[in-house]
């Protein structure tokens, strides 16, 4: 029997999100769902946590594009979808609305409470839906054929996804589904709200005006 859905999750130190990630998928494994943790070479428990829910542990080069290569690399669904670790899918999530769908995302949510937070994710699914570009974090899905055409994800540092959204678009618009998926705030609580958005913004910017992924990887990460 053909696998409809396969699952793929990066990962690098994710000990304390991976196990209650992958339990919330357990019930779409029963429905044969295909479950593959892709992991950049965690130095945490990351993968001994993830062996009894997933279906493959593969290991990769360290870098989320390449990652999510390999992991598509393994996978055996018509479809392939890519889940961030502190990423949860909509509790009436269904398989049987993929066959037709060549690509697409969800609008997103934010964990937190802060009102503010409420304001980004808004804007987040407002960009998205108008410019028909999507991030990591709104579990991007694609055809697994279409996938492979493509050559899967550019091995960048940074901007992967915008990279790959913007190559799809020149094929087909993508669907965008109307339950959100559920993401953590983590990034913007620790960084603050006001800093995140604001380098979020700058780094896009730069991105679209020809700044090399290299050098905007450098920035996001020594900041």
């Amino acid at each position: 029997m053909a696998v409809p859905l396969s699952i793929i999750i990066p990962t690098l130190n994710e000990q304390a999100e991976i196990e209650s990630c992958l339990k919330n998928l357990q019930a779409l494994r029963k429905m044969g769902v295909e479950v593959i943790v892709a992991d950049g070479g965690s130095m945490d428990q990351t993968c001994e946590l993830a062996t009894p829910y997933a279906d493959q542990i593969v290991s990769s080069e360290r870098g989320r594009a390449r990652q999510m290569n390999t992991g598509a690399e393994f996978a055996s669904g018509e479809h392939l979808l890519f889940l961030h670790a502190d990423t949860e899918l909509p509790s009436d999530f269904s398989i049987a609305w993929l066959a037709s769908l060549q690509w697409g995302f969800f609008p997103v949510k934010l964990s937190g409470s802060a009102w503010q937070l409420r304001l980004i994710e808004r804007a987040m699914n407002i960009r998205s839906r108008l410019f028909g570009i999507g991030t990591g974090d709104q579990a991007l899905f694609i055809r697994h054929t279409l996938f492979k055409s493509l050559s899967g994800f550019a091995e960048i540092p940074l901007m992967e996804d915008v990279e790959f959204c913007r190559r799809l678009k020149s094929i087909s618009k993508p669907a965008f589904q109307r339950g959100a998926v559920t993401t953590s705030s983590r990034r913007w609580e620790q960084r603050g709200i006001a800093r995140t958005v604001m380098q979020m913004w700058c780094l896009r910017w730069a991105y679209f005006f020809g700044v090399s992924p290299e050098r905007l990887a450098r920035h996001y990460y020594s900041s």
